[in-house]
């Protein structure tokens, strides 16, 4: 019998990645989100059912994807069946693969409640943005047993190049805060060389392609340096992620005894730019702080 599958989460990153495994030839069976209209648009373009409870995303696939905001949503849906509705009513038999950016621990606490109901769960923590989850090639570092991995990877493929095997439940959320920490640092630090130069008078055109051919390039250049220096900011990869990634890593930081002070700078950074109303704009609109004159 092929797998089918449900979706709870259908933002830009959840929506996109139901669009490509469709393409793929996967039965995509429902939609669920709480916004219900984003769902319901999602589920009438896939053919799917728009189910209004997490227990019928549960019911109506053998395989769920959880795309969710943060640790208090990624909690919500695993709730106890007893205390109301739930992704764990009757769902024995059932294999979760839960892709949102989560502390560690959230992760393992999501993995000991699935093993409870009877079911199994894959960490598939996502890097990129919603052109890879569009087409397919999205970097996922996954966690799980070894076995669970093994007869997931074939569907894994047709989201990521080459899906990674990390290990054991919060491992693969380690390597993802790790991954986002040293982006929004490396963010951090071009909109305050982009900001420089420009309070500088210099050329930003020549000051980018200068930073492309010397130890200053990096993949964040060449995804938000022009969009820095032009103001345009159409989210990505949002301002309010950035600033609860930079927190889930400076915590893990400060619980392994170390001192990280350029992410906590970087985490101050995001969480102003959320304070001041800007954390929907993309995580380039850090920049918004350092350029003088665009923001007091």
């Amino acid at each position: 019998m092929p797998e089918t599958i449900a979706f709870v989460g259908v933002g830009r990153m959840g929506a996109n990645m139901a669009r490509r495994l469709k393409d793929c030839g996967h039965i995509i069976a429902a939609v669920y989100d709480l916004h219900a209209p984003s769902a319901a648009a999602l589920a009438g373009e896939l053919g799917a059912n728009h189910v209004r409870t997490l227990a019928e995303a549960t019911a109506a696939a053998t395989l769920i994807f959880t795309v969710v905001t943060d640790d208090a949503a990624q909690l919500a849906v695993f709730g106890d069946p007893a205390a109301g509705d739930s992704l764990l009513i009757s769902a024995a038999g059932k294999t979760f693969i839960n892709c949102a950016t989560l502390t560690p621990k959230v992760h393992v606490e999501i993995a000991r409640r699935a093993r409870e109901a009877g079911a199994e769960a894959l960490e598939a923590c996502m890097a990129s943005s919603i052109p890879q989850a569009r087409n397919g090639t999205l970097c996922l570092m996954c966690a799980s047993e070894l076995a669970t991995f093994d007869r997931l990877q074939p569907l894994l493929l047709d989201l990521s190049t080459e899906p990674r095997y990390i290990g054991f439940a919060g491992q693969a959320a380690q390597v993802k805060v790790l991954v986002n920490m040293v982006m929004n640092i490396n963010t951090a630090a071009l909109a305050e060389g982009l900001g420089l130069g420009h309070a500088l008078g210099l050329d930003l055109d020549l000051l980018r392609e200068v930073f492309a051919q010397t130890g200053a390039n990096s993949q964040v250049l060449k995804t938000d340096g022009e969009d820095m220096q032009n103001r345009a900011h159409d989210c990505y990869f949002s301002s309010a992620h950035a600033a609860k990634d930079s927190t889930i890593a400076w915590t893990l930081g400060a619980e392994a005894g170390l001192s990280l002070p350029l992410s906590a700078a970087t985490k101050l950074q995001y969480d102003r730019l959320v304070a001041l109303g800007r954390g929907g704009l993309d995580k380039s609109a850090v920049a918004e702080l350092t350029f003088p004159g665009r923001l007091s």
